[in-house]
């Protein structure tokens, strides 16, 4: 979609940042918010979800009295806001994202019934706007893995129970996550189930550090 330039993203200078965009994926309880913590701190970076203020404390709302297309607007804008953050960010460090537009695909397309692709195309004349990530991980655990991480989570939310109290729910989320990493050039899939955050951490840190030495080596 060629935007006026009123809609046009921010400018950026891709020169000017000052680290990755590091996106992490996956269902709610699999340990995203927790590594991004962890990450952030290593690489001397900030992270954020998406959603951010001010769409986080609208979003039970707006999952509860919208219907499926508003619904869908607004987290497009919630996520077409969070782009504009990121942009931002990179300015002064690494970031990584809990969450990015893989999540706005996957999550809205289980709650209502419908194919990842049909969201999808209903986001594709909004993508040139969004910040594409350097690495997108997408974690992933066994069910009875996160039934044990969901025991111990203290701020359990809708989206937390609806996986298991939904029926198909977290199947759906799980093929849904499948898909969007296959089409996903920036994808890189991590399994979760024996390693503990600060193992995840290490191994995303190699790949990051692994990227830059190849960008750097004449030849390469």
């Amino acid at each position: 979609m060629s935007l006026s330039p009123t809609y046009a993203p921010i400018p950026f200078d891709r020169q000017g940042r000052r680290g990755p965009f590091v996106v992490l994926e996956g269902v709610s309880g699999v340990g995203k918010s927790t590594l991004a913590g962890i990450l952030a701190e290593r690489l001397g970076g900030a992270s954020l979800h998406t959603l951010t203020a001010p769409h986080v404390d609208w979003s039970e709302q707006a999952a509860n009295q919208l219907r499926p297309l508003p619904q869908f607007a607004f987290y497009l804008s919630g996520l077409l806001h969070v782009s504009d953050r990121v942009r931002r960010a990179l300015t002064g460090g690494p970031l990584i994202a809990d969450r990015y537009t893989s999540s706005v695909v996957a999550c809205h397309a289980a709650a209502h019934g419908i194919d990842t692709a049909g969201v999808s195309r209903l986001l594709e004349p909004f993508r040139s706007y969004l910040t594409v990530p350097d690495h997108t991980f997408y974690l992933r655990c066994s069910e009875s893995a996160l039934r044990e991480r969901m025991r111990s989570k203290r701020d359990l939310k809708k989206d937390d129970t609806d996986l298991f109290e939904v029926p198909g729910r977290l199947k759906q989320l799980l093929k849904n996550f499948e898909s969007e990493a296959a089409a996903d050039s920036t994808a890189i899939i991590l399994d979760t189930d024996h390693a503990t955050p600060n193992e995840l951490a290490s191994q995303i840190t190699a790949r990051l550090e692994a990227k830059c030495l190849t960008r750097s080596t004449p030849g390469l």
